[in-house]
C-alpha cells in the first residue's frame, strides 16, 4: 500500500484535476433522453462543454442556469426554474440532471428544496425526472463527480420491487472506462446468458455513431425504465471504487449483493470478473473467451522482456491510476512517479512508495530519467520537454482521434495494451541500438 503526499503550493502549476461538475455531467451523458445542466455561470458550462466535445468529438448536450452577479447574491432559484422549463419545453427530456458548482455550493443554495417547489408549481414536469447532484468544484475531481452522479441517479430512480430476476445483473461503470471498455463488459456479460443493466452507459451515447435523426438530448444510454428495475437484479458489479457507494445503496435498499472490482485491466482482474459471471450464470466460460485469454497469456510472454526494469511516471485520477500502474507492475515495470488528484482508497492501493496529490508540475519534477510518461493530453507537453515517450490515458484526450474507442479492459484490451506500450519500449531499444551501431562504426573508422 502506497503512502500519500500532499504538495503545498501557492497555486496549481499545469493542473491535472478536472472538476466534479464536469465528471457528473459526463456520467449523465450515459442516460437515455437526458439533458445535463450546470447550476453555474455560463463560462463554467462553456468550459466543460469544450472539454467534453474535444475529447469525444461528438455533439454534447449541456445546458446552464446562467448565474450572474445578481443571482449569485440573491439566490439562483429563478434561474434554475427558468432553465428547467425552457429545457423541458424545447428538448422534452426524460431526465434533467442538475449539477451544482462552487458558486451555488458556497452560497448554500437549497437546490433540493427549489426542485420540490418547481415541481409542485408545474404539472408539465410530472413525467420528467429531476436529479440533483451535489458537486462543489472546490473539492474532489472528475471521478468524484462521476461517482456522486451515479449515486444520485440510483437514489432518485431505483425502486424497491418484489422478487429478483436471476438473469439480470447491474453494472455500475466507472469514469475510467471508455465507451469501448463498457461495450466489452456488456458483450462478456451477455456471453454468459445474463442481461446487464449498465449505469451509466456511454457505449450507447458517446461511442461515435451517426444518428438517423437529430436528437436534442443524449443519444442513447441507460433508459429510465431500466434504472427503476435495477433493484430486481441478482447482483451488482461496481467497476471502480468511486462507484461502490451507488452499488451499496442498491444493496441497502433492495438487497442486491455487491461485488467490487477496483480494476479490470490485466489477466487476474478479468479472470476474477469472468469467474463471477460463471458463478452467477451457472454456465461454463465460452470457448471464444478462453481463446482470448490464451492470446493474452501469449502477449505477456512476448512482451514482458520489454517492460522489465522500465521506470514509468503516471498522472491520472485515482481509479485509473490504480488500474494502469498495477498492470505495468504486473508486466515487470516500476512506478517511479505517481501523481493523482485526491486521497482515496484507490490512490492508497497504487503499487509504489509514494503517491503525490498534485499537478502536472509534480509529474514533470518526478519523471526525469523515466522511460515512459502516462497522462492525459496536457501531460504530453511534459513528455516533450523531458524528451520522454508518452502514452495517452485519461481525460481529456484532445490531441488524437478515437478516445472513445480505446480498449484496455478484458483479455483483448490487456493484450492490445501490452502491444501498444511494449512497442514504445521496443522503439526506444531500437533507437539505442541504432545509435550504438553508428557510434561503433565511427569508432572503427577513426584513426588510432
Amino acid at each position: 500500500m502506497a503512502t500519500t503526499e500532499i504538495r503545498t503550493k501557492s497555486c496549481s502549476v499545469n493542473p491535472l484535476k478536472s472538476s466534479q461538475p464536469l465528471g457528473a455531467a459526463a456520467a449523465l451523458m450515459g442516460l437515455a433522453g437526458c439533458m445535463p445542466m450546470l447550476h453555474a455561470a455560463q463560462g463554467c458550462t462553456a468550459f466543460a462543454l469544450v472539454l467534453l466535445v474535444r475529447h469525444f468529438r461528438e455533439a454534447v448536450p449541456l445546458q446552464t442556469t446562467a448565474m450572474n452577479e445578481v443571482s449569485t447574491i440573491l439566490g439562483g432559484h429563478d434561474n434554475l426554474e427558468e432553465a428547467i422549463l425552457n429545457v423541458a419545453e424545447r428538448a422534452h427530456p426524460k431526465v434533467i440532471g442538475i449539477c451544482s458548482s462552487g458558486l451555488t455550493e458556497a452560497r448554500g443554495e437549497d437546490i433540493e428544496g427549489d426542485l420540490k417547489l418547481i415541481r409542485a408549481r408545474h404539472a408539465e414536469l410530472a413525467d420528467t425526472a429531476l436529479i440533483h447532484v451535489s458537486t462543489p468544484d472546490y473539492k474532489g475531481g472528475f471521478e468524484a463527480g462521476w461517482g456522486a452522479a451515479v449515486t444520485a441517479i440510483v437514489d432518485d430512480l431505483v425502486e424497491t420491487l418484489p422478487g429478483h430476476n436471476l438473469r439480470q445483473v447491474n453494472i455500475l461503470a466507472g469514469a475510467h472506462l471508455t465507451p469501448a471498455d463498457v461495450e466489452e463488459v456488456q458483450e462478456t456479460v451477455e456471453a454468459f446468458g445474463l442481461a446487464p443493466i449498465i449505469l451509466p452507459d456511454l457505449s450507447r451515447s458517446l461511442d461515435g455513431h451517426v444518428a438517423n435523426e437529430y436528437v436534442p438530448t443524449t443519444l442513447g444510454g441507460t433508459a429510465v425504465e431500466d434504472i427503476r428495475r435495477m433493484g430486481r437484479s441478482v447482483a451488482s458489479f461496481a467497476l471502480g471504487l468511486h462507484v461502490e457507494p451507488a452499488a451499496r445503496l442498491i444493496e441497502q435498499r433492495c438487497g442486491v449483493p455487491v461485488e467490487v472490482f477496483s480494476r479490470l485491466t490485466g489477466l487476474r482482474p478479468w479472470d476474477d470478473f469472468v469467474a463471477a459471471l460463471a458463478r452467477i450464470s451457472g454456465k461454463p466460460t465460452p470457448p471464444a473467451i478462453r481463446r482470448r485469454r490464451s492470446q493474452l497469456i501469449d502477449a505477456v510472454l512476448d512482451g514482458h522482456f520489454f517492460f522489465g526494469g522500465k521506470r514509468v511516471a503516471i498522472a491520472a485520477e485515482p481509479d485509473l491510476l490504480l488500474g494502469i500502474s498495477q498492470f505495468l507492475v504486473d508486466m515487470g515495470a516500476t512506478i517511479a512517479c505517481a501523481v493523482t488528484t485526491e486521497i482515496t482508497t484507490a490512490a492508497e492501493l497504487v503499487p509504489g512508495a509514494t503517491v503525490v496529490i498534485g499537478d502536472l508540475d509534480d509529474l514533470e519534477r518526478g519523471a526525469d530519467g523515466c522511460d515512459l510518461i502516462v497522462s492525459n493530453a496536457h501531460g504530453h507537453r511534459v513528455a516533450v520537454r523531458l524528451g520522454v515517450p508518452s502514452f495517452a490515458a485519461g481525460f481529456p484526450l484532445f490531441d488524437r482521434l478515437g478516445a472513445a474507442h480505446r480498449l484496455s479492459v478484458g483479455y483483448t484490451g490487456a493484450r492490445d495494451l501490452i502491444f501498444e506500450i511494449g512497442n514504445i519500449f521496443l522503439a526506444q531499444e531500437n533507437g539505442r541500438d541504432a545509435r550504438g551501431r553508428q557510434g561503433g562504426t565511427h569508432a572503427a573508422l577513426a584513426p588510432h
